[in-house]
């Protein structure tokens, strides 16, 4: 169906794709994987003409194209859905999926003919959703459906899809697998970018893995395994789950939250949440993302605009006993309170400053760095050589401290975040999608630091997306739902089909 080859990709000095072939049977459903870096997003945007190589070429049906922009892929029946969904929340289902396809003139849409062609392509796949609903309130899974009969209402025989079960509740990602065997089972091709080795061996055909920018493997997924699969794409042995020990030695409460509400923008965001986190422990939040978790890590590390055009926030938060919920986002920091954002561009970094300069972030007031009089005097050596420890210490590649945030990779920022935020000594580490984003030999070091940080007696609440990274690292787990907890669980015992319930409001089976 679609083919790259001998693809080679150049960003400055950064070789992307060197070389890179892939074939994809026509149907079938293609896993591409590898690392963070790896090059297998640049790869796949060149198959759907985001990117043009620098060399080699790109068959179609057996036929080269030059693709000058998606829309020639999209001409040809290539498309992509992306991580991030690309829709209007203002504008309808129907509106959403012929933006830049519609029927008739721009000053006649025929909107009705396309909600009857919409509603009989969601019948055959079994995409069920109602195209006259507004976008802005539709579920994850449901947005996520409208991604991909943007794709099918152009005619798309090849679907490329980026971490599609990124935002997914365990139910919805159920729901979209159904839809891609019967995809595959009409004769449609799947191109899956993922990190999620058990949704590789679960769904895939045949399994295609990159390394530094190479192809290093492929291989049947019938006749492979994680373990195996790791190997390839971080070149050692992977321990896929780090091993957790049960904490037996939790201290008092650190983080004490009594009825925690927030409003903003008309609608409550936060609902009476009410929770304790112990020195030495981890708590989880799990739930669909949009139910509240954003709110509630930035409510406790005092990112949370209040004011006229800002949030209306009641409710009380403790810091080792002490209110905290009054003082500022660095007076909390002083106090003790290390913040790992899921946002890392808008909430962990300065993009434009070096490495150096981003490791003393939210830490400018204490040696090597002190602020005195609305300036920053800094020991340059000091602060340099405790940047260099850092990146060091945290695996940052390239290990450089004067190259800008923005010229790493996303794991790499990542690692960045972490070393900086778990090296300050925090009595509370507020932890975000700690590992969006990142490859499989880095999560397996975040998840390490992590759990040698609460062996240390650091009190740490864990919010992420990842259902199974966060059963597995988590003592306790409470699960956020329309702003509300909506339970507490043992992670260790509890099934996910249980979560995934109370994650959507369906209560406990």
């Amino acid at each position: 169906m679609i083919e790259l080859r001998q693809i080679s990709k150049r960003f400055g000095a950064v070789l992307a794709n060197d070389r890179v072939s892939i074939a994809v049977k026509p149907g079938t459903i293609h896993a591409v994987v590898g690392e963070n870096g790896a090059g297998k997003s640049t790869a796949m945007r060149i198959a759907y003409g985001f990117y043009q190589p620098d060399s080699g070429e790109i068959a179609i049906d057996g036929t080269v194209h030059r693709l000058a922009s998606p829309r020639d892929a999209i001409r040809l029946g290539v498309g992509m859905v992306h991580q991030h969904f690309m829709l209007v929340d203002e504008m309808t289902v129907a509106e959403n999926v012929v933006l830049g396809a519609e029927l008739g003139s721009p000053l006649a849409l025929d909107l009705g003919s396309a909600e009857e062609r919409i509603t009989r392509l969601a019948n055959e796949v079994g995409l069920a959703v109602n195209p006259k609903a507004r976008v802005g309130d539709l579920s994850v899974g449901e947005q996520q459906r409208v991604e991909l009969l943007k794709a099918l209402y152009r005619e798309a025989r090849c679907l490329i899809l980026d971490e599609p079960t990124a935002v997914l509740a365990p139910q919805d990602t159920a729901e979209l697998f159904r839809t891609l065997r019967r995809m595959r089972e009409q004769g449609k091709t799947v191109v899956l970018i993922t990190h999620k080795l058990g949704e590789v061996l679960e769904l895939s055909d045949e399994v295609t893995v990159m390394r530094d920018g190479k192809v290093v493997g492929r291989v049947a997924t019938s006749q492979t395994s994680a373990a195996e699969l790791a190997r390839m794409m971080v070149g050692r042995d992977v321990l896929l789950q780090v091993e957790r020990r049960p904490t037996t030695a939790t201290g008092p409460t650190v983080l004490r939250v009594q009825d925690l509400a927030i409003r903003a923008g008309g609608s409550d965001r936060l609902r009476g949440v009410s929770f304790e986190v112990r020195a030495g422990e981890i708590v989880g939040v799990a739930g669909v993302e949009g139910n509240g978790q954003t709110e509630l890590v930035e409510a406790l590390a005092g990112l949370t605009p209040t004011g006229p055009r800002g949030a209306a926030v009641t409710g009380s938060i403790e810091l080792s006993g002490q209110r905290i919920d009054k003082l500022s986002a660095h007076a909390r920091r002083a106090a003790g309170i290390a913040h790992i954002p899921e946002d890392r561009h808008r909430r962990g970094l300065v993009l434009d400053f070096d490495l150096t300069e981003n490791a003393i972030l939210g830490l400018q007031d204490r040696p090597p760095a002190v602020a005195k009089n609305g300036a920053v005097w800094m020991d340059l050596e000091a602060v340099r050589a405790g940047a260099e420890k850092l990146l060091d210490e945290f695996d940052v590649r390239p290990a450089n401290p004067d190259l800008a945030a923005r010229s790493l990779s996303g794991g790499n920022q990542q690692k960045l975040i972490v070393g900086r935020e778990m090296s300050q000594g925090p009595k509370l580490l507020l932890v975000s999608q700690p590992t969006r984003g990142v490859d499989i030999g880095a999560i397996e070091f975040i998840h390490r630091q992590l759990l040698a940080l609460r062996d240390r007696g650091v009190a740490i609440l864990l919010v992420s997306a990842e259902l199974e990274e966060v059963t597995s690292l988590s003592d306790r787990l409470l699960v956020l739902h329309a702003g509300k907890i909506a339970g507490e669980v043992d992670p260790r015992t509890t099934p996910h089909a249980e979560i995934g319930l109370l994650m959507t409001g369906g209560g406990k089976p």
